[in-house]
């Protein structure tokens, strides 16, 4: 397939800069390091399973926590917003997820906010990692190394360009969750075109709850 095309040509020609792949067939043929973050869906799901609305990102986060422990602990941060996802992640979240991940927004104004933040919680941004995965190539990839290198330790999936790198210009199809439990969820995000949601009232009352 032309994943394991893709796959194979980095592991010969980047060994030093390839962590992992978040295929888990792949990661074992190739002996990489299995390695992904929480979905979207997951943080979704919790709006209908969660005891309050209002707390359900802290509960995803804790019940992952709770199941993962460290070893898949870098946290999903747009599943609201940023400014939401921030008033939640408290110190002892800070301390105890390895890093987060940047998925919509502008990246460097977004990482900042975020080194901002753990820096407020007395947390050194320095011990923690920031992974970029919004619409990335490598270009861009190296424009946010050089401008976070010194301050954290920056890292990016990959995904869209390197499956589809021939000039065009990719679909934004976005599959996400719209119901769980018989209950509408939604993602909201930084970008508004990522919305995800079949219910318009469910929404307005999201975004009331959240104060979006």
């Amino acid at each position: 397939t032309w994943h394991e095309e893709v796959i194979s040509t980095l592991v010969k020609e980047l060994p030093n800069n390839l962590y992992g792949t978040s295929n888990v067939y792949f990661a074992k043929k190739f002996n990489l390091t299995p390695i992904g973050t929480m979905a979207h869906e997951y943080i979704q799901g919790c709006q209908a399973i969660s005891p309050s609305l209002r707390e359900s990102q802290k509960y995803a986060f804790k019940l992952w926590l709770k199941e993962y422990s460290h070893n898949l602990c870098i946290v999903l941060s747009d599943t609201y917003n940023l400014e939401v996802f921030l008033k939640d992640f408290d110190i002892n979240l800070c301390k105890l997820f390895d890093g987060v991940r940047q998925d919509s927004g502008d990246p460097f104004k977004c990482g900042d906010r975020i080194l901002d933040h753990y820096k407020y919680m007395g947390v050194d941004p320095k011990t923690k990692k920031i992974v970029f995965s919004d619409n990335l190539d490598f270009p861009l990839a190296i424009k946010l190394y050089n401008y976070f290198k010194d301050r954290t330790y920056p890292m990016f999936g990959i995904g869209t360009n390197l499956t589809n790198d021939l000039g065009y210009a990719p679909i934004q199809i976005i599959i996400k969750m719209t119901e769980c439990n018989g209950q509408p969820v939604a993602k909201i995000t930084d970008n508004p075109e990522k919305i995800a949601c079949k219910d318009s009232l469910y929404l307005v009352h999201l975004k009331k709850v959240f104060e979006i």
